[in-house]
């Protein structure tokens, strides 16, 4: 991979964690062109092989997200975001960049429960009122949290491009885009 397709990923997690971070959303006008975008460059460059290079990172991307985003875990922006991961950066390189997202995502998580620490109680207390009242009275019911009780919602495109961009520094894909600024691995 050359650096052209480099720096039009590292811009397009860009712009999807600004995106993400002002309305909690990763839009389609930048997650539909950078999936198209992924296979014509490699399409175009590396012919059939450079297509289903690129159709299977982007059918790998988008099917470890859609569990998720069945489960109503994850967007579905989060969903096309890594799909058009996959798309540039083809199947080892976007399972990378998942297991990179998942770590990210798993740190970020953390760092907003440390901020969060009244909402955490809270919802901690519903769960155990919930359990109490399942063990008295053998009823299943959950005793949700009030609305300013339940923890904010997670802009997970950062977590994306975090892992995305470490997954591509350890495959030396970012040395070659930014020779003598970032150092190999």
């Amino acid at each position: 991979m050359d650096a052209l397709p480099v720096y039009l990923l590292i811009t397009i997690l860009l712009i999807a964690v600004v995106t993400d971070l002002r309305s909690m959303r990763i839009p389609n006008w930048l997650t539909f062109p950078a999936i198209a975008a992924g296979l014509a460059y490699h399409g175009i460059t590396q012919g059939l092989d450079g297509l289903l290079f690129s159709l299977a990172g982007l059918g790998l991307g988008f099917a470890m997200m859609l569990l998720p985003f069945i489960l109503k875990v994850m967007g579905a922006g989060d969903v096309k975001l890594m799909t058009a991961v996959g798309a540039f950066l083809g199947l080892k390189g976007v399972f990378s960049a998942f297991i990179w997202t998942s770590l990210a995502g798993g740190v970020y998580a953390l760092v907003v429960l440390l901020f969060h620490i009244p909402q955490l109680k809270a919802i901690g207390s519903s769960i155990k009122t919930s359990f109490t009242t399942m063990m008295v009275s053998g009823e299943m019911s959950y005793h949700a949290a009030t609305e300013g009780q339940k923890l904010p919602r997670l802009c997970y495109g950062l977590a994306i491009a975090a892992g995305t961009i470490v997954s591509m520094y350890f495959s030396g894909k970012l040395a070659i885009a930014f020779p003598g600024v970032i150092p190999a691995p």
